[in-house]
């Protein structure tokens, strides 16, 4: 048994689009929607007028009547284009994830000689005390010695 069809409608204020479908998931997916047009109150399902008697005429097709351009003219709608990210965005995209990798490169190389300098620094800091422990013995020494 073929499900009940309900005809569902919104309107960018230029045309209104209806379809006939079996829900509103699916009347959003043949507008070719991502948003959720019936959270916003801007797709409701219709009753009855010449736009319901097309839809029902033509289920799942998307039919398109001009409320601003085209008054009146009732046909189906062209269908929605294969969304998808243009050239010039995925050019951009990949731009920008080039920067992002470098920056994350040179980032990586910047701590990594900090950290040739730190043990540079704590090599040297070493040695230090390794000369300062033996010049204090031996002064120490010197200085015991001396007292007598």
């Amino acid at each position: 048994m073929a499900p009940r069809l309900k005809v569902f409608t919104w309107s960018d204020g230029f045309h209104a689009f209806t379809v006939a479908a079996s829900s509103r998931p699916k009347a959003l997916e043949a507008w070719g929607s991502k948003q959720d047009l019936f959270a916003t109150g801007l797709a409701s399902e219709l009753s009855g007028g010449p736009d319901y008697d097309a839809a029902l005429a033509a289920p799942g097709e998307v039919i398109e009547r001009g409320l601003a351009i085209d008054v009146g003219k009732i046909g189906k709608a062209a269908r929605p284009k294969a969304s998808g990210p243009s050239k010039a965005r995925l050019a951009k995209l990949e731009r920008l994830q080039d920067e992002l990798d470098q920056l994350d490169a040179d980032h990586q190389a910047a701590l990594s000689s900090i950290d040739d300098q730190l043990k540079a620094l704590e090599a040297k800091r070493a040695d230090l005390e390794r000369a300062h422990g033996a010049r204090r013995k031996a002064l120490t020494l010197d200085l015991k010695a001396a007292r007598g």
